[in-house]
């Protein structure tokens, strides 16, 4: 079993800049990959981006591209999404996940899910 807990969520001004953790206990990260999504009401749950921990490849959703940064910390078993330029549609719940699935954009390919932590960019 893997938990998860998210944390780093906030008010931030349109512009501004957060870093979500996610931070892992119960098996080392190492086998698995690490994926962002968010979600707001009504909507179904997104991707934002993931890494794969072994060989540390990133992916990113169109829509964070060129904002966003996904990376590790090997030691604290962690992984951050740095989120910059933020803007009102980035105001969501933002859940980290983790799995072994080669799909790294479905939720159905991860297994284990933090509670969420809320971003909300205020304009």
């Amino acid at each position: 079993q893997v938990q998860l807990v998210e944390s780093g969520g906030g008010l931030v001004q349109a512009g501004g800049s957060l870093r979500l953790s996610c931070a892992a206990s119960g098996r080392t990260l190492s086998s698995y990959a690490v994926g962002w999504f968010r979600q707001t009401p009504g909507k179904e749950r997104e991707f934002v981006a993931a890494l794969r921990w072994s060989g540390g490849r990133t992916f990113y959703a169109d829509s964070v591209k060129g904002r966003c940064t996904i990376s590790r910390d090997n030691a604290k078993n962690t992984v951050y999404l740095q989120l910059s330029s933020l803007k009102s549609e980035d105001t969501a719940v933002y859940y980290c996940a983790a799995g072994r699935g080669l799909v790294y954009y479905s939720r159905n390919d991860y297994d284990y899910w933090g509670q969420g932590t809320q971003v909300t960019v205020s304009s």
